[in-house]
């Protein structure tokens, strides 16, 4: 079970952390919380209903890693088969559709990174030096969720767009400034990996 979830009887997922693993996990959970911003409740207006039919943004985020985790839902090709016509026709679907679900998207992205924090913190006021963390189905899910979103963010911070700059990160010299960072991209790429597996039917 160390450094890999595994599928627990009748659902759920578990998986052996020791205490400075849950640290770094804690830690990039919380900078990823901070990243994509507080929730609604924060800035609430008086009337509940307002809230519920807000709008979002319709423009993309400023922060790289931001437009990484809420992308353009019509980004399509930008060559040159596309029109200036048509690029601006997707611009303008685009922010259409970004100004009606952005803000799910966040919340949904910040219940993930709360559940990932929380069941952490359970986890550490039960032992100080780490323990077997036990997920339900439904946990498993948020922490894919923020698995995934947690490695867009390094990936984005990495420059990496495609399998072949994650190959290359293999090769990196242990001196170079990134490889911490690194380090952490791929220990998560091999968490998500074995999660995903102990949801499968």
């Amino acid at each position: 079970m160390p450094g890999h979830f595994e599928p627990l009887p009748g659902g759920g997922a578990a998986v052996a952390l020791d205490d400075v693993e849950i640290s770094i996990i804690r830690s990039l959970a919380v900078q990823l919380l901070e990243l994509i911003g507080p929730g609604p409740a924060e800035n609430a207006p008086e009337d509940p209903l307002a809230e519920l039919f807000a709008e979002g943004p319709s423009e993309p985020p400023a922060d790289p890693v931001l437009r990484r985790l809420f992308p353009d839902a019509y980004g399509g090709p930008g060559g040159e088969a596309a029109s200036s016509e048509e690029a601006e026709e997707r611009r303008a679907h685009s922010a259409e559709f970004r100004r009606f679900t952005e803000n799910d998207l966040r919340a949904g992205k910040r219940e993930n990174a709360l559940a990932v924090v929380r069941s952490l913190d359970l986890l550490t006021s039960a032992s100080a030096e780490g323990g077997v963390l036990k997920l339900s189905q439904e946990q498993s899910r948020q922490w894919l969720g923020a698995l995934n979103d947690l490695r867009l963010a390094i990936g984005s911070r990495l420059e990496v767009v495609d399998e072949d700059d994650t190959d290359q990160l293999y090769e990196l010299p242990d001196e170079d400034p990134r490889k911490p960072m690194v380090m952490a991209y791929l220990w998560l790429g091999g968490l998500q990996e074995t999660l995903v597996n102990t949801l499968l039917p």
